[in-house]
């Protein structure tokens, strides 16, 4: 760097390739992934009441089946998160689409209710390397397009879920649920088919100093894009960006202080272990943000997997407690149709979220929609005609969108390459833990014809998770994305 050769960072170099061919072939690839996800989530509505049914289950065990693929979620969200920032990005997604596809086509199969309960858990372990794909597709955004581009990829959720609410629609009431579990899970079989072309994060082998490796890759896309890399050498963001926002007597200082400490402090940051990774998360630099994160990830699962169950659950509540009986049948077809509708409230608020990311703001998105799904839930505190709650959670369903979609974008952002899977994975992580609780305690309660409390614990977690999104330290629309907590410190400090 002191020879005056110029140089470039792998944001510089995708900024000036741009959105091309290269990166709508990873965007295919990772949306397959989060289409695998929504669907496997999605057919928790059907199947429990299915298994219900068929088993004669109690509701607190046709509750387990639920919260059983959260509980796996919770471990492996974690785990994969520390895979892949160690080992890989490709390793990382590689072994979540071995779990899912096998166990998810394996539960088709279970025989009893402790086999499906064990199957699902593991089909929860593998779902939970989704925030892997999302922020290995973040890495070859260009920063500019990134908004955009998260948000349609988001998309890809959506189509998950009406295609699994079309797929249940279909095949319940001929084939049966273990049809439905069997089919839901070819999306993870086609990660396996076309792993082998798929290509590691440039941005991660430039952090652990596999350049020549992460050219190679950069190259590629030059050649796919019709587009030409900048002209130099190479380099991290750490040894580049800093000095050059800087004047000259800071940089001096700072590149001193870099040199004084020697490869240690880079080696500490770009080669953690597990708990390593996790102390990270909570140091003074990162605290505030990640807290705030798991708690706005906890208030989002939790009320956006309650808004899909209480879709049926709701109906089956003024079936239950309004003294009417109708046949099994009859109420689980209304549960798909309803199912369905809503379903298609996440294109509305995939729209609103392109209309406002870049616009207003992560922050902003977020805490907005927040707030105007309180006030879409505050009318189900007391019964409603059935067309007028459908209206309602419709409504809500979009808010969530929003949230949910913007949050998977904000959230890779705040933290630097060398801990960003692991800092999305706890907080999904802890998300998990939102979805796994929300059945047992939320929906027990409509069960238990408490439909006004349930609404209002809704919109307590709902109007404290906008809170805390309001008390996020930083926007993050518009900024590179940082290679080491230090650099991240340093460029916040001069914003």
């Amino acid at each position: 760097m002191g020879d005056g050769s110029p140089n470039y960072t792998v944001d510089e170099a995708l900024v000036a390739m741009g959105f091309g061919n290269f990166q709508i072939l990873v965007l295919a690839y990772a949306g397959m992934g989060w289409i695998s996800e929504a669907m496997e989530m999605m057919l928790l509505s059907f199947v429990g009441p299915a298994v219900q049914s068929a088993w004669g289950l109690s509701s607190h065990k046709e509750s387990l089946i639920t919260s059983v693929v959260f509980a796996g979620m919770l471990v492996g969200a974690y785990t994969w998160g520390i895979v892949s920032d160690n080992h890989g990005r490709r390793k990382g997604f590689l072994i979540t689409a071995v779990v899912t596809s096998a166990a998810g086509f394996l539960s088709a199969f279970s025989p009893n209710y402790i086999s499906l309960v064990s199957l699902r858990c593991l089909v929860g372990v593998g779902l939970g390397g989704g925030p892997v794909l999302s922020s290995w597709f973040l890495e070859f955004v260009p920063a500019p397009n990134r908004g955009t581009w998260m948000v349609i990829f988001s998309g890809f959720w959506t189509v998950g879920t009406v295609l699994e609410a079309s797929l249940a629609w279909y095949v319940m009431p001929t084939l049966g649920w273990r049809w439905l579990l069997a089919l839901s899970a070819l999306p993870s079989l086609l990660l396996l088919v076309f792993y082998r072309v798929t290509p590691e994060s440039p941005r991660y082998l430039c952090l652990k100093g596999r350049k020549t490796e992460a050219l190679s890759i950069l190259e590629k896309i030059a050649r796919m894009n019709r587009a030409e890399l900048p002209s130099g050498i190479l380099v991290s963001d750490h040894q580049e960006k800093v000095p050059e926002k800087s004047n000259p007597t800071e940089g001096t200082k700072l590149l001193t202080k870099e040199a004084d400490a020697g490869p240690s402090y880079k080696d500490m940051d770009s080669n953690m272990g597990g708990v390593s990774s996790l102390f990270m998360l909570l140091s003074p630099k990162l605290v505030r943000s990640t807290l705030l994160l798991w708690m706005v990830f906890f208030g989002n699962a939790f009320s956006y997997y309650g808004l899909v169950l209480l879709t049926s659950e709701l109906n089956n509540r003024h079936n239950k407690c309004g003294g009417t009986e109708l046949q099994s049948e009859k109420a689980q077809n209304i549960n798909y149709k309803d199912v369905f509708i809503t379903s298609f409230a996440e294109f509305p608020g995939l729209l609103l979220s392109a209309a406002t990311v870049d616009r207003l703001g992560r922050k902003l998105s977020m805490s907005s929609m927040f707030f105007l799904c309180c006030i879409f839930l505050f009318p189900l505190v007391f019964h409603q005609p059935q067309g007028l709650t459908t209206v309602l959670l419709f409504g809500a369903r979009i808010c969530m969108t929003v949230t949910f979609t913007v949050v998977y974008i904000y959230a890779p952002e705040i933290y630097p390459t060398s801990v960003r899977t692991t800092g999305v994975g706890v907080a999904s992580s802890v998300g998990r833990i939102g979805g796994m609780v929300c059945p047992l305690v939320a929906v027990s309660l409509v069960h238990g014809c408490h439909q006004n409390t349930a609404v209002i614990l809704f919109e307590l977690v709902i109007f404290l998770s906008g809170i805390c999104v309001t008390l996020f330290p930083f926007e993050t629309k518009g900024r590179e994305l940082k290679d080491t907590v230090s650099s991240s410190e340093q460029i916040n400090s001069l914003l």
